[in-house]
C-alpha cells in the first residue's frame, strides 16, 4: 500500500486531496513536524532534503508535491497521452508550486505579485469549470490548493476575480478537498 509521509499542516494535504479524487488506498504516517521528525536519520534516507510530503509506492520514493501528483496522475492514466495537452498539465502544476505559492510570501510580494497572478487565472478560467476546460484534472488539485491556501492563511479577497472565487468555491465543495485538504488539518 501506498504510503504518504507528512505533518498535520503540510503540502501533504495537497497529495490526500489527489490520492481521495482517485480513490487510492494509502497509509497517511503522521510526522511531527514541530518534534523535528523529518531531520531524522530514517526519514532523510526517504528525503535528504528533510521535508515532506513523502510517497512511498513499492520501490519508489519520491517527494515534491508537484512531482508527486504528476507521477500519481501518470501511473493512475489521468494524464493526457498527446504530449502537448500533458504540457498543459505540467505548465499548471508547476505554476502552482512555483510562481503561485512564491507570490504568497513575504506580504509585499503577495500585494505587488498577486493582483497580476489572480487577473491571469481569471482569464484562463473564463466560460470553463476547470483549468484546462470543463473536466477536472491533477492541475486543479496543485493550483485550487494553492487558491484555498490564500483564502485559508490569508484571508486574500477573491471577490474582483469571480471566475476564480466561484473555481475556488467549486473546488472546496468535492468530497475529495474535503476529506484531503481539509480533513488533514490545514
Amino acid at each position: 500500500m501506498l504510503k504518504l509521509y507528512g505533518g498535520a499542516k503540510s503540502r501533504a494535504s495537497i497529495v490526500r486531496w489527489y490520492l481521495e479524487e482517485l480513490g487510492i488506498p494509502y497509509e497517511f504516517v503522521l510526522m511531527d513536524l514541530q518534534a523535528g521528525e523529518q531531520h531524522q536519520p530514517d526519514f532523510l534516507k526517504l528525503n535528504p532534503m528533510g521535508k515532506v510530503p513523502v510517497i512511498v509506492d513499492g520501490d519508489i520514493v519520491l517527494w515534491e508535491s508537484g512531482a508527486i501528483l504528476l507521477y500519481l496522475a501518470q501511473v493512475h492514466g489521468e494524464l493526457p497521452k498527446d504530449a502537448a495537452a500533458a504540457a498543459q498539465v505540467y505548465q499548471w502544476v508547476l505554476f502552482a508550486n512555483s510562481t503561485l505559492t512564491q507570490a504568497m510570501f513575504p506580504p509585499e510580494t503577495r500585494d505587488r505579485q498577486l493582483p497580476r497572478l489572480l487577473k491571469g487565472i481569471e482569464t484562463a478560467l473564463m466560460g470553463q469549470s476547470y483549468i484546462l476546460g470543463n473536466h477536472f484534472s491533477v492541475a486543479d488539485v496543485a493550483l485550487g490548493s494553492v487558491l484555498a491556501y490564500l483564502q485559508m492563511l490569508f484571508q486574500v479577497d477573491l471577490s474582483p476575480y469571480p471566475a476564480v472565487a466561484d473555481y475556488v468555491a467549486r473546488l472546496q465543495q468535492r468530497p475529495a478537498f474535503q476529506k484531503g485538504l481539509l480533513g488533514a488539518g490545514v
